[in-house]
């Protein structure tokens, strides 16, 4: 079973994603901030990490920045409402081991789980 870790700071939006994937069969866990992130996948070890970019104190982009150290085999996957996002993303996504994805909400669950499935089948 594929761990999935999810951060956004908006709870609403969190919750609903860590149910969706949930109800697909992922072993996975929410939080709402970059730090709380990075603390749960010490012991979680992620497979994916889903989070937002635009978050209060510690951005998606400085997440992604210590996971690329700490985890480097775990994929990420951006869900951002913002376009302008996009060369920031792109530019920290080099620092991977692995592509980083970028999705613009909305989006649906299908599409959502779809892009999911992929990064993870490519591990």
């Amino acid at each position: 079973m594929h761990r999935v870790l999810i951060v956004d700071d908006e709870s609403l939006i969190a919750d609903t994603l860590g149910l969706i994937f949930s109800k697909h069969g992922f072993d996975t866990k929410v939080v709402y901030t970059a730090d709380e992130a990075l603390q749960c996948a010490r012991d979680f070890t992620p497979d994916l990490l889903l989070c937002d970019i635009n978050m209060p104190v510690r951005s998606g982009l400085e997440l992604m920045a210590d996971f690329s150290r700490e985890f480097p085999d775990c994929r990420v996957l951006v869900l951002t409402g913002y376009h302008s996002n996009l060369a920031r993303v792109t530019e920290q996504s080099a620092k991977h081991r692995y592509p980083v994805r970028l999705i613009t909400k909305p989006i649906t669950p299908i599409d959502l789980l779809r892009e999911a499935g992929q990064m993870l089948a490519m591990a």
